[in-house]
């Protein structure tokens, strides 16, 4: 979760009076957070991430402000035209279609602000943004461009600029290849033919999303006047994050300015746009939910303690939720909040008024047992990721491809598919373990997917020079009778690919045509793919036939 460092003595100034060191560590955790560290002047809190509002030194104040009755309500800030325009060229539509901006003025950079501002950017890019592949924010000097403002894609070659912290002039394709920042975020337009960049009308670099910043607009301690670029792949989220920062910046008495935003076959619009929403909850819906008995006034003030306009209507509190909220979607979000600003410990307990006592499902009990079984035949239990590879789930086991549910956008390769078996993921365990002694015998109880549905089973694997068919049969026997399935259950054989020919058996229930499991000696050429040198024996049961 996200962790929010600033001083106590800028906190306090921005609150407008200082709580005492004992009472803002003993209200801050009731907002919703921790206290991780409190030493001196310095403080660190982590927050939920479903409040980035809270990511900064002056969204922390503004909402204590509130929780302590000092202004409770929605805050309220003042947006001014500023008479300036951006533009949205058709060109960066397909590359990273959103941006929205804003002006803020008269603000004075002290290093607890230069701080505070880096601090709450970095945040946002990590948790909103998705580390800036969906929001990244840039910062800039607006004395030191002219607008009007252009936000275009272009050819890689065709801009070249001094970005931040680099000496010489580089083009984009350039600043992806040597720049730090180039090449941590180059994945972000990796296949792109165009790149996206911020223009004054002098054709000047002020950005090139979401890489870098020029140093033309590198904001100093003589800045006064900032204007700010957010651009990202979701609407709501660049929109929420512009709202965020520049509200956050209001509260050190900045004054905000509109920028007219220009798209292409849509009517100018101006940003920020701070206007709140709108929500109906019931005082009997709020009370269900908490399971209180709250009386509307207390609810009313629960609610402004939260930042919220709350008023009572015929039979329903209508609420005002500020833009920089994003976090409420439900009514049971503001029920949450109203138990939040009545304080938790101010709730009361009751018992149940019928007992009940629960017991552990079938399927749980089957598979401690089995876990249990594995650990007294001396095997040792793994656990391994349920999402793999093609490669590794069917062409490594020597079968064709399969229908495994596929993950539509993987984080990495070798995570592609939901498994539809254990042994695979038992075998990679062994080539990993390969320079380890043998013998060496593991076990997985996990869950598969087959045929979108999931599963329980049990696989085991055993690896040494003698490992044998006759030896995994001699466990799957073992296996079933301390499952309590003896003389339940016939062997057929099976001609599994994966496993040689004449030396592999299925477990068919009796009376069933059901598969309960099957067991063999792995193929030569299987071993091979997982880089191993010995023979290995191989089990697998499904838990929930057996």
């Amino acid at each position: 979760m996200p962790v929010i460092s600033f001083s106590y003595s800028d906190f306090a100034q921005l609150l407008g009076r200082d709580p005492g060191r004992e009472e803002f560590a003993a209200t801050v955790p009731m907002m919703g957070c921790d206290v991780n560290r409190f030493e001196g002047d310095q403080v660190e809190l982590e927050f939920f991430p479903n409040r980035p509002d809270l990511y900064s030194v002056e969204g922390v104040a503004r909402a204590m402000r509130a929780f302590l009755g000092l202004r409770p309500g929605m805050p309220r800030y003042e947006v001014n035209d500023s008479n300036i325009d951006l533009e949205l060229d058709e060109s960066v539509v397909a590359v990273r279609p959103f941006v929205v901006c804003g002006i803020v003025r008269d603000i004075r950079l002290s290093d607890a602000t230069v701080r505070s501002i880096m601090d709450m950017q970095e945040k946002l890019h990590l948790t909103v943004g998705r580390q800036r592949r969906k929001v990244s924010v840039g910062i800039h000097d607006l004395d030191k461009v002219r607008p009007p403002f252009v936000y275009k894609a272009v050819p890689p070659e065709s801009i070249r600029f001094v970005p931040l912290a680099a000496g010489t002039e580089m083009d984009l394709r350039e600043i992806l290849l040597r720049h730090e920042k180039g090449v941590a975020y180059a994945s972000i337009l990796e296949g792109m033919e165009l790149y996206p960049v911020i223009l004054d009308r002098e054709q000047n670099v002020l950005s090139f999303p979401p890489i870098i910043n020029g140093t033309l607009t590198q904001v100093t301690g003589e800045t006064t006047n900032l204007f700010l670029d957010v651009t990202g792949t979701d609407y709501a989220a660049v929109n929420l994050t512009l709202n965020i920062i520049s509200t956050a910046l209001a509260e050190r008495g900045c004054r905000l300015e509109s920028v007219v935003m220009r798209y292409p076959k849509r009517a100018p619009f101006r940003t920020p746009s701070l206007l709140s929403r709108k929500r109906s909850l019931k005082p009997s819906a709020a009370n269900r939910l908490l399971g209180t008995e709250l009386a509307v006034n207390d609810i009313l003030q629960a609610l402004g303690r939260m930042m919220y306009d709350a008023l009572l209507g015929d039979s329903e509190i209508e609420v005002g939720i500020p833009a920089f909220r994003a976090d409420v979607l439900h009514e049971v979000d503001l029920a949450e909040d109203i138990a939040v600003g009545f304080g938790y410990r101010n709730l009361t307990g009751e018992l149940p008024r019928a007992m009940t006592h629960g017991r552990e499902l079938s399927t749980g009990f089957r598979a401690e047992r089995a876990r249990q079984v594995m650990i007294g035949l001396g095997f040792h239990e793994t656990m391994s990721f349920c999402l793999t590879s093609p490669g590794r789930l069917y062409a490594a086991m020597g079968r064709p491809e399969g229908d495994a549910a596929r993950v539509l956008n993987p984080v990495t390769e070798d995570q592609t598919v939901l498994r539809t078996e254990l042994l695979p993921s038992l075998m990679e365990l062994l080539r990993i373990n390969k320079h380890h002694d043998l013998p060496q015998r593991l076990f997985e109880v996990g869950e598969v997917v087959t045929g979108r549905r999931n599963g329980r089973r049990l696989a085991a694997v055993l690896i040494h020079p003698r490992a044998s068919f006759t030896e995994a049969k001699a466990l799957a026997a073992a296996v079933m009778r301390e499952l309590g399935r003896e003389g339940r259950y016939l062997l057929k054989p099976d001609d599994r690919p994966g496993f040689i020919k004449g030396r592999c058996a299925a477990i068919v229930m009796e009376g069933s045509s059901a598969v309960a499991g099957v067991f063999g000696e792995l193929h030569p050429q299987v071993i091979v793919n997982f880089e191993l040198a010995h023979p290995v024996a191989g089990l697998e049961l499904d838990l929930d036939v057996i």
